[in-house]
């Protein structure tokens, strides 16, 4: 899609990963993409995401501003990604820029593993103050009011996107990194402090289950 020079957008991003997670994913999925960011401009330098906050320590996720070398990290030089630019109004864009500031600044948000694991069984599921990669986008496409969505934001996995937002391509292709710039992203993580960072996780996750769940609605 061809962009309009008087038009504000966004940028959503698929991610074709390259962790060990991602090629299972791709294997049991028939599906290329395993990862999805937001771009606020297109530079295309600041992908905006919930996951992991470094390669080796996949529990260890949350809000992140990815750079590409998160995507091409180690010997791999090159990622392809999938790119959507979504035409918003500068109110609605002033919206997103709000809303990814609330998440960014407030640090009871953490990554919703459950709702991720569960996606082709239960489709999506809320927990309070909580987000995975899929359904942090999905709300940025929900208050951007650029599409029409049929089911909550929560509910669509990274391919509902794909074909969601289908009328808005704007490339597909390898992008290369020319730079080191998360550069404590590739440090080694303990097996110990990995299952520390997963029953911590966990732990947090069934708290706000049993304990949290009639405040969702206070959440947005």
């Amino acid at each position: 899609m061809k962009k309009n020079k008087n038009q504000d957008y966004i940028y959503i991003v698929l991610v074709k990963a390259m962790t060990g997670l991602g090629k299972f994913a791709r294997k049991f999925s028939k599906y290329e993409y395993t990862h999805i960011a937001v771009c606020l401009n297109d530079k295309l330098d600041d992908f905006i995401t919930f996951s992991r906050k470094t390669h080796y320590a996949p529990f260890n996720s949350g809000f992140m501003h990815e750079t590409l070398d998160c995507y091409a990290y180690g010997k791999n030089e090159k990622v392809k990604l999938k790119i959507f630019n979504i035409p918003v109004s500068k109110e609605n864009k002033e919206k997103i820029i709000e809303y990814i500031s609330k998440i960014e600044n407030d640090n009871d948000y953490i990554f919703n593993l459950y709702s991720m694991i569960t996606m082709p069984i239960l489709h999506g599921i809320r927990i309070y103050k909580t987000h995975n990669c899929m359904s942090f986008v999905s709300k940025i496409i929900d208050i951007s009011k650029a599409v029409y969505m049929s089911k909550k934001y929560y509910k669509y996995s990274i391919k509902d996107i794909d074909i969601l937002l289908s009328n808005y391509k704007y490339k597909e292709e390898f992008f290369y990194k020319t730079k080191i710039e998360n550069k404590n992203y590739m440090n080694k993580v303990s097996i110990t402090s990995n299952i520390f960072m997963f029953l911590k996780l966990n732990g947090k996750l069934l708290h706000r289950i049993i304990s949290k769940r009639g405040l969702i609605k206070y959440e947005e």
